[in-house]
């Protein structure tokens, strides 16, 4: 059979058997087309790409330290004993730097200490200064911008201070508890309760039960996956888990009886009676009715005083001795 076809008779989605070279030919063709319209389009003298001459304008208005050190040597003398320092001396001492948090110093010295030629914390806004900061501590604290510090347009250099800091281990501006009561006054008198956790007396650490960098908890409060955790990570006695778990404690969690700041009440109860405290769930009417006892009265013996497991209990559903 004769199969010399006319080019013109052969359609372009033709079976593979039939003319595979006339397919290639025109897909070349298409291709040759394509390649041509940038070349084509392009000046005559070649330039440098965008990105390398961005990294090396940026590479040239670094002027180093020492630089920095002409007007500023009590800053960078006493950066010595910085943590930043140990990342100063790594790759080839190129680590942070002056320039790293500031910004390339180059326009603030030719322009003889202009301070609109870099990067001053003291006159940006609490979200340029985070942002900053956060450009290399984001791994540490992720949820920084939702927490309510953030919110509230705390920046970083409100509790840091980067250059000379009263506590070098976290270039806090002072230490705790001090710091933190200059903001949380309200919080400041719990302390000073009768029963209180001992964090004014420097046992107990404000970061020990809240990250101030944020979490997804409320109020700070450090996450875990039990949250009961915050508090049984010292009380151990009754972290559990249980055979028999107070539904209280694993519902509402130890809030639900106790105050965690302060309070005028032993065992920093929400409440100054024990029967009182537990009627708030167990009613004064099933009490009456089963124990024949009235709510709360104070010349009847605590709830406690038979129902002494009370956080959770191996032995008994009604956390009896």
């Amino acid at each position: 059979m004769h199969r010399n076809w006319p080019v013109t008779q052969l359609p372009i989605s033709a079976a593979p058997g039939k003319r595979p070279g006339l397919r290639v030919g025109l897909m070349l063709l298409l291709g040759a087309g394509m390649l041509c319209v940038p070349v084509l389009a392009a000046p005559a003298s070649a330039a440098k790409p965008a990105t390398a001459q961005t990294k090396d304008t940026a590479a040239a208005d670094y002027v180093g330290t020492e630089t920095c050190a002409t007007c500023h040597e009590e800053v960078v003398k006493g950066f010595a004993n910085n943590p930043h320092t140990k990342l100063a001396l790594e790759h080839g001492k190129n680590g942070v730097t002056c320039e790293n948090c500031h910004g390339a110093g180059k326009g603030h010295v030719e322009g003889g200490g202009d301070i609109t030629k870099i990067f001053d914390p003291a006159k940006a806004t609490p979200k340029e200064v985070n942002e900053n900061c956060l450009g290399c501590h984001a791994g540490t604290h992720p949820n920084f911008d939702r927490s309510p510090h953030a919110k509230a347009g705390v920046s970083c250099i409100s509790c840091h201070n980067v250059h000379k800091s009263a506590t070098p281990e976290f270039l806090l501006k002072a230490s705790e508890p001090a710091l933190c009561f200059q903001c949380h006054t309200d919080v400041k008198p719990a302390f000073d309760m009768p029963f209180h956790h001992p964090v004014n007396e420097g046992v107990v650490k404000c970061n020990d039960c809240h990250d101030v960098h944020g979490t997804f908890g409320n109020n700070n409060l450090r996450s875990t996956a039990d949250q009961n955790m915050v508090c049984t990570k010292c009380h151990t006695d009754v972290r559990g888990p249980f055979v028999y778990e107070h539904a209280a404690v694993k519902a509402e969690g130890c809030l639900a009886c106790h105050t965690p700041h302060g309070s005028q009440n032993p065992r920093l109860l929400n409440m100054p009676s024990v029967g009182m405290l537990c009627n708030q769930c167990h009613s004064p009417v099933a009490a009456g009715t089963v124990h024949g006892m009235s709510s709360g009265s104070a010349d009847l013996p605590p709830c406690i005083a038979c129902h002494t497991f009370i956080h959770g209990s191996n032995l008994n559903q009604a956390f009896l001795k």
